[in-house]
């Protein structure tokens, strides 16, 4: 099942059970798809679509420490909630070892020796693990251990 498929399955369980939160996470998702597909002209394929949520997952991810400094518990709670929804459709993270060890191959295979290969490192990293890990840890990682070197 795709995982489009599985956000129309888990829209109309959702609607049939009233889980409100739910209902309203899935529908957004669905016009966040909608138009991401129109943009493109086409159908999004798995890359893309795991690249879409991923960008969500960081926006909401940013709402809430927003809510967090300004004393919101409640969106605070809110936003959890359907952040918890949307990693249901986005691929396991990677740990922080595993990371390091595909960032350590990766330099190893490119033979990269400074901060100058620090963009072709990030470019193999992020094409391997998109939507597995966070862009700005993922830069992070890349730049210690490229100025371990």
């Amino acid at each position: 099942m795709s995982v489009i498929e599985k956000i129309n399955s888990d829209l109309k369980t959702a609607m049939k059970s009233g889980d409100k939160v739910a209902v309203d996470v899935l529908r957004l998702l669905k016009s966040e798809i909608g138009y991401s597909r129109i943009e493109k002209g086409d159908e999004l394929d798995d890359k893309e679509l795991t690249t879409l949520l991923a960008s969500l997952l960081k926006k909401w991810s940013g709402a809430i420490v927003q809510f967090k400094n300004g004393g919101r518990e409640d969106l605070v709670r809110q936003e959890t909630a359907k952040l918890n929804i949307l990693k249901r459709y986005l691929p396991e993270q990677l740990t922080d070892k595993e990371l390091s060890d595909i960032i350590k191959k990766t330099i190893g295979e490119i033979g990269a020796t400074s901060k100058a290969d620090f963009g072709k490192v990030m470019k193999s990293v992020m094409g391997q693990v998109r939507g597995r890990a966070d862009g700005k840890k993922i830069k992070e990682m890349v730049s210690s251990l490229l100025s371990d070197k």
